[in-house]
């Protein structure tokens, strides 16, 4: 079987393909560039950009289930970059595996299409998603999840997953971008202490291979056209989460503090400054980077473990400790 990853050359999508590598399929990635890792895997490499609906359809040719991963993340950025990756590319890929008779698709969405700045405890899938977002990130996976959802029919068959918060080894943005704020001495707590769900990447890319199994399956119109939260089950607090990774990396508790309104005026302000001033980098924060550190957001996963028999099988001190493990290694190989 030929399967497609898009944005292989991602954290989450190099653990899908590595395990698709694993179970003997051929696989292929598209991506904007080359990955060498993925070249040791032996995965056939595609370059493109989503935008374009050429090269999206050249790499699905010849596919029998792709997985759509590809995505335009962060808090800033122009409005039409967002739209061009996250709703364009995803809208090319729909075309793609219709002009190819693809049968099943995997979309990787995110729980952030429902965040609304309130706490959301406990919610399962019926959560509504809200009609407006303050930021593009979220607002344009919403429209895409929504276009997935709408395309499953007899022909194409889809299932949209929303992991909340994908942690673990070879993660290049995470923990990097705490540890590089906390020598900085630039992270603060941001209020009272909130519950949110977290995934550990195996457990993550386990959720997206039963997906994929359950869409071939006999039983496939128990998950089609649904989308799923993904998560280890256990919300655990912001903070507690953010302290157990920096320990990981040897660094100490955050231990500073700024109330939530001090920290989305500042949010504001740099929203503000940013956008006159046209500065292209992601601000030190924003209104929407607040809300989502000061507000609790864990999901029911009891439809995914009904429907996908999705089971999280890493606890939070065994990641952690494969975590604190990889994070040791990589320093060892940056000093040498």
């Amino acid at each position: 079987m030929k399967v497609l990853v898009t944005g292989a050359g991602g954290f989450l999508g190099y653990g899908i393909a590595a395990r698709l590598v694993e179970r003997g399929l051929q696989v292929h990635s598209f991506s904007r560039r080359q990955y060498p890792a993925l070249s040791k895997l032996g995965v056939t490499q595609h370059q493109g950009d989503l935008a374009d609906a050429n090269a999206v359809a050249e790499a699905t040719a010849g596919c029998d289930v792709v997985y759509h991963l590809a995505a335009r993340p962060g808090s800033w950025g122009s409005f039409r970059s967002y739209h061009d990756t996250n709703v364009r590319g995803t809208e090319n890929v729909l075309a793609a595996c219709r002009r190819h008779a693809v049968r099943d698709l995997v979309y990787t969405s995110t729980p952030s299409v429902v965040s609304r700045g309130t706490d959301l405890e406990g919610v399962d899938e019926s959560v509504a998603i809200p009609s407006s977002f303050k930021a593009h990130y979220p607002a344009t996976k919403a429209i895409a999840e929504r276009l997935v959802r709408r395309a499953n029919d007899a022909d194409l068959r889809t299932v949209s997953l929303r992991p909340h918060l994908v942690w673990g080894p070879r993660d290049p943005n995470l923990l990097p971008r705490l540890v590089e704020r906390a020598r900085a001495g630039r992270l603060r707590r941001i209020g009272a202490e909130k519950l949110i769900d977290t995934t550990y990447i195996d457990d993550a890319v386990s959720a997206h291979l039963l997906a994929g199994d359950k869409l071939q399956s006999p039983d496939y119109r128990d998950v089609a056209g649904k989308v799923y939260f993904i998560s280890s089950g256990t919300p655990i607090g912001t903070w507690t989460m953010i302290d157990r990774m920096l320990e990981a990396a040897n660094l100490p508790a955050v231990d500073r503090k700024i109330s939530p309104r001090a920290a989305y005026t500042a949010g504001c302000l740099f929203e503000i400054v940013y956008g006159a001033l046209r500065i292209k980098r992601e601000p030190p924060t924003t209104r929407w980077v607040v809300e989502e550190l000061s507000t609790a957001h864990w999901y029911d996963i009891s439809a995914a473990r009904r429907d996908l028999e999705y089971v999280p099988a890493v606890s939070l001190d065994e990641g952690m400790q494969r975590l604190a493990e990889w994070w040791q290694q990589r320093e060892q190989n940056h000093d040498g």
